[in-house]
């Protein structure tokens, strides 16, 4: 479970304090996938840094699972983000010089799981997202944007994170093929009962997550 409380993150300009996170509080159970809108400069992409654990709060706490991350020290952080947290990029972030079985290994080597185990995991997850034996040894370069993007949900997760966060994942691709990769989002919140929270422009899409939070001037709209 995810539970944010009065959280904020306030910026200092040369000029004045500019509030990016005002107060956001809210509670997503596990298994559940949803959607943050909000026009640009409304506080998304700064919200997600910090449920991510890339930047930290000026106030307020993020519990995820129970643990609180708001406090950890930067050496804890890093261990946490690779054993609690997955990510899913709008640009794929896959390294291009591996195949896609590679990429989907990686997390998990740093995670120090043992070989077998991992290999079994990596075949497992890029099945379930659509990838047969053929192309997960392709390297993204011959893989379409979709097939790109199911590769980066593998790889956000195979360590079973407890949250994912997605940031804008379909927005590089077509509007039939982005559809398909939410299903798939919202199918693997429950199968793999973790958390998705994503940031996307799409209203229409959006409208079909589990629940949907609108941000304005870095405040939780009602």
């Amino acid at each position: 479970m995810l539970k944010v409380k009065q959280l904020s993150k306030t910026f200092q300009t040369d000029e004045h304090e500019v509030k990016a996170v005002s107060g956001v509080s809210f509670t997503v159970p596990e298994g559940q996938f949803v959607s943050i809108v909000g026009k640009s400069g409304s506080g998304k992409s700064t919200l997600l840094s910090l449920l991510g654990a890339l930047d930290k709060p000026t106030n307020g706490s993020i519990e995820i699972d129970g643990q609180d991350i708001s406090n950890m020290g930067d050496r804890a952080l890093v261990g946490y983000r690779c054993r609690a947290i997955g990510f899913v990029f709008q640009s794929y972030n896959l390294v291009p010089n591996l195949s896609a079985l590679e990429n989907v290994l990686l997390p998990m080597e740093f995670a120090k799981v043992p070989k077998q185990q991992r290999l079994e995991r990596a075949r497992q997850l890029l099945e379930q997202v659509g990838l047969g034996a053929d192309k997960q040894e392709r390297r993204p370069g011959r893989l379409s944007g979709g097939e790109q993007q199911r590769v980066a949900i593998a790889r956000a997760l195979a360590n079973q994170p407890k949250l994912i966060l997605a940031d804008e994942p379909t927005g590089n691709l077509d509007s039939q093929t982005g559809k398909l990769i939410f299903d798939l989002l919202h199918s693997l919140a429950k199968s793999e009962n973790t958390t998705i929270v994503t940031v996307t422009h799409d209203l229409e899409i959006a409208g079909k997550t589990d629940k949907t939070f609108r941000l304005r001037d870095g405040k939780l709209q009602r």
